[in-house]
């Protein structure tokens, strides 16, 4: 159960990351879930950092 968990909130932070690089609003973000929010939203700011783009 623990790795099924696990893996969704890491396609969730996989995907918030995919949606930062091609530049898409935070408000984009698909998930309801907090945790899978959290993670997705990690993504995004993390492929925001690297674009150089602040939020």
């Amino acid at each position: 159960m623990k790795r099924q968990k696990r893996d969704r909130l890491e396609r969730a932070q996989s995907r918030g990351y995919q949606a930062g690089i091609a530049g898409r609003s935070k408000e984009y973000c698909p998930y309801q879930s907090l945790d899978a929010r959290a993670n997705w939203l990690g993504g995004w700011r993390q492929a925001k950092e690297e674009r150089g783009v602040t939020t």
